[in-house]
């Protein structure tokens, strides 16, 4: 493999351009080139990041070793499997395909060839998620909320996969436990797809979340909470903050509450698509599994659907 990988970003819409941006500026990677369906587009960001512009992706497939994926999600699956097919290492923006048996066949053609399939979780790289790491155990009640203001981006799909899909994977993530019912609801508001809806999932383990996404509200908010035997822990995605609650602990007293102490964490501001780019990269560069593998990306999918077709 060449000293520098080579890249390129198929799909260079509002998201596509910033994952172009990215590997532009990391120096162990080459962007070889865009492609989009707009040719006005791919142009545009071509000559904004300096490389070359495609408006069919398939001549990109000989010229490089490895790609983003960002195109509407009913196209994951066709341009996944021709990349992976090629020889190509492959992130893919979420949710990783429409159907569960199209994300088993990525996934079953990424091991066969030995290659790197990584699904774009991006919350997964949150400063402030990656700080929790070894505190959050045996969680027994968990409430995640992400609202947000409508925009016409991202309506190809409903809320569940547009927006709860990133908390459904945090959550699967940190229970550790499988899905033992579902209960949700949801009603289309200012689209022709449901555009808020809330889901009650029960795991094996005893668990409960309460899982509640919106994209037409007035003000944006993304926080999780979660409750577990020795502490309460709040995740403000958006203001990169966390609080952790504990009985006994070494943070601050509360008054009144006796044996309670709390400790507050603010992060930078941080690039959380950078970090999962260069996480990607590094993935491929070392043979490593990736953060956010395309068994994440199916099982987040998976229930999604589930919670979906509970609507």
């Amino acid at each position: 493999m060449a000293e520098k990988l080579r890249a390129a970003v198929i799909g260079v819409g509002y998201l596509g351009r910033f994952h172009a941006q990215k590997y532009a500026a990391l120096e162990e990677v080459e962007l070889v080139g865009v492609a989009d369906a707009s040719a006005e587009r791919a142009t545009e960001v071509a000559a904004e990041i300096g490389t070359a512009a495609f408006t069919d992706y398939r001549p990109l497939l000989e010229l490089v070793d490895l790609v983003s994926i960002v195109v509407p999600t009913q196209l994951h699956y066709p341009i996944a499997r021709d990349c992976l097919a090629a020889g190509l290492h492959v992130l893919v923006e979420k949710p990783i395909t429409q159907t569960v048996a199209e994300a088993d066949e990525l996934i079953g053609l990424a091991a066969e060839r030995r290659l790197v399939f990584q699904v774009g979780h991006l919350e997964r790289f949150n400063p402030a998620v990656l700080a929790l790491q070894g505190v959050i155990r045996n969680p027994r009640f968990v409430e995640s909320h992400r609202l947000a203001p409508f925009k016409p981006r991202g309506t190809d799909v409903n809320v569940v996969l547009d927006l709860m899909i990133h908390d459904i994977d945090i959550i699967l993530n940190i229970v550790g436990s499988p899905v033992a019912s579902v209960h949700s609801v949801g009603v289309p508001v200012l689209s022709d797809e449901v555009d808020i809806a809330n889901a009650r999932l029960q795991f094996e383990n005893g668990c409960v979340a309460n899982v509640t996404a919106s994209r037409a509200s007035r003000e944006a908010m993304r926080k999780i909470r979660i409750f577990q035997d020795d502490a309460y822990i709040s995740i403000d995605y958006q203001q990169r903050k966390i609080a952790i609650l504990r009985k006994g602990g070494d943070g601050y007293p509360i008054p009144g509450l006796p044996q309670v102490t709390m400790e507050e964490k603010s992060f930078a501001q941080g690039d959380a698509l950078l970090e999962e780019i260069r996480a990607f990269v590094a993935a491929v560069r070392h043979g490593t599994p990736p953060v956010v593998s395309g068994e994440d990306g199916k099982r987040a999918l998976e229930l999604a659907l589930e919670i979906n077709r509970k609507l």
